[in-house]
């Protein structure tokens, strides 16, 4: 699975449906208003590099309102949830 950050810089009065548009998105699992130089957040997982093409260039930026992005892709995940996962194997008696 790729992981990729999306910085979402849109027009200022149309935040809240943009964010709703992109998080009906099928590769987008989250969508965060923030504060800063940008105005959303996108989560973007995919299964190839390609596919990305597809999501960021190819819907997230046509949508209407949305004026730039900027993406980072992840080399690595790291949560709390997987940290969890893996220090739990084995730990029951």
């Amino acid at each position: 699975m790729i992981s990729a950050i999306v910085l979402i810089k849109t027009s200022v009065d149309r935040i809240p449906e943009i964010a709703e548009q992109i998080a009906a998105l099928e590769s987008v699992s989250e969508v965060f208003s923030v504060t800063g130089t940008y105005d959303l957040i996108a989560m973007v997982r995919v299964s190839r590099h390609e596919d990305l093409a597809e999501v960021i260039p190819g819907r997230i930026s046509k949508i209407p309102g949305v004026e730039g992005t900027d993406t980072h892709v992840a080399f690595r995940t790291y949560s709390q949830h997987d940290l969890e996962a893996a220090f739990a194997i084995g730990l029951d008696n």
